[in-house]
Formats: C-alpha cells, structure tokens, sequence
C-alpha cells in the first residue's frame, strides 16, 4: 500500500506564500503522474496542479502563474509552491499519485486557510 503523506498547511495572509510537500513511501518513479487537488467546503475536488514522470506539468487557470509543482526524486517528494495567495485559495489540498497499472491513491489533506 502507498502512503502519500502531506504537510505543510497553515493560515497564511492574502497575498502571502506557502509550501505544501507531499512524501511518498516509495520511488516516485512508480508514479505515472502524481499532483495536487483541493477541495473547498460545499465544493467539489478540484485539479490544482499535476507533474508527470517526465516532468511535464499541467496547472488549473485559477493557479496558473501563482503557484508552481514539482518534485524530488531523491526525496520521494512532491511539493506545491503556492505565491500570491488569495481567500479564495482557502482549502483542503490534497496529494495524488497515479501509478503505470492505473491505481491511484491519496493522501489524507492538509488545510490551506488565507484570511487576514
């Protein structure tokens, strides 16, 4: 079973910044496309960002220039810089991983909160 552990979360102010990591229990070379998707309160799961194994990435036009994925292969990690926060940013992000045989798994979230 793979874990996908995130952290990284937190309140931050609008405008502010935030690093979000998520650590998996094995290579990320296994990993087909892993990303992060955010789901707010009476919302539905949304893509934030995705990386592929060639490190192709692909961002949701609300993050689109505000906030940038990528990854450690020697740390078996993924992380999501976030820049330029807004309210509306305020959610609970979530890591996904992908792997070649098409199993996917998720990690348990970790809360964004943007408020002054």
């Amino acid at each position: 079973q793979v874990q996908l552990v995130e952290s990284g979360g937190g309140l931050v102010q609008p405008g502010g910044s935030l690093r979000l990591s998520c650590a998996a229990s094995r290579s990320i070379f296994s990993f087909f496309v892993m990303g992060w998707y955010r789901q707010a309160p009476g919302k539905q799961r949304e893509l934030v960002a995705t990386i592929t194994n060639n490190d192709m990435t692909n961002y949701a036009d609300s993050v689109k220039g505000r906030f940038t994925i990528s990854r450690d292969k020697s740390k078996n990690t993924i992380y999501l810089q976030m820049t330029s926060l807004k309210p509306e940013d305020t959610a609970v992000y979530y890591c996904k991983a992908a792997e070649w045989g098409g199993d996917n798994y998720w990690g348990q979230g970790t809360q964004v909160t943007v408020s002054s």
